[in-house]
């Protein structure tokens, strides 16, 4: 019996009718990925860059979320043509490529989640979740319609270049990260200076002009509220590890005042 796929992440900002929110889900744990996938958000980035994600962690994470109504969005370590291979016919069917700095990078992350001719993704649907063993009907032939890319742009030079790298046919939204901007720019973990505040601004506002979604990373309340006053089409406002550490840092507190 033929089966079908989830809406993507592309798909799902073109419904939007306000900022989509979502939360970094770090721990590896798909038991921790399944709580979060209940809570009212719109999406999850599971992380492979800066957390203790591999194949089989993310694979049981996609799984333990799919029953529920939210989207997944895996992050890979790198704009690495194998894993990404590997990360989509796992059955993520939305990928954000961190460091993005310019249009012929963006043109290369498009080519890896694409097959030819169009792109560099090898084939093996017969093989892989991704087509569910060949059980979704004409996965080969519209596998484009079946996964979304959004790049990461955090470097002075992606900020400069963010308009151009927003047009790459392909690209499906850009993610704007503060904290590395801000490292780029010199002002390393000063996510909200001013600066970097503004520079995350110009970005929002060229990939706008580009006619695309633009995402930033926002832990910071107030500076979420003026990102999504700009235009930015989702926040990531928290991660799972920060929620538990700042929380059990938080009963401690509460033990000491009692």
């Amino acid at each position: 019996m033929p089966l079908h796929l989830m809406p993507t992440f592309g798909a799902a900002l073109a419904a939007a009718e306000a900022p989509l929110t979502g939360m970094w889900v770090c721990t590896g744990s798909p038991l921790v990925a399944e709580i979060c996938a209940g809570s009212g958000l719109d999406l999850l980035m599971i992380d492979m860059e800066h957390s203790p994600n591999g194949l089989q962690s993310v694979l049981a994470q996609l799984q333990a979320v799919a029953a529920y109504p939210i989207t997944p969005v895996v992050r890979v370590p790198a704009a690495d043509v194998v894993t990404i291979k590997q990360v989509l016919d796992l059955g993520a069917q939305n990928l954000l490529v961190p460091l993005v700095s310019s249009a012929a990078e963006a043109e290369a992350a498009v080519e890896a989640v694409r097959y030819p001719p169009r792109g560099r993704r090898g084939v093996g649907s017969a093989l892989a979740r991704s087509a569910r063993w060949n059980r979704v009907e004409g996965y080969l032939a519209d596998a484009d319609e079946h996964v979304s890319l959004v790049v990461q742009v955090e470097t002075v030079e992606g900020v400069d270049a963010a308009g151009a790298i927003a047009a790459v046919d392909g690209v499906d939204g850009v993610f704007v990260g503060p904290a590395d901007l801000a490292a780029s720019m010199g002002l390393l973990g000063q996510q909200g200076h001013p600066d970097v505040v503004a520079a995350v601004h110009r970005t929002v506002e060229a990939v706008r002009a580009a006619g695309k979604p633009v995402g930033v990373n926002a832990f910071d309340p107030a500076l979420a509220r003026s990102y999504a006053d700009a235009g930015a089409s989702f926040l990531l406002l928290e991660a799972d590890v920060t929620l538990l550490a700042r929380g059990s840092e938080a009963l401690v507190g509460r033990l000491a005042g009692s």
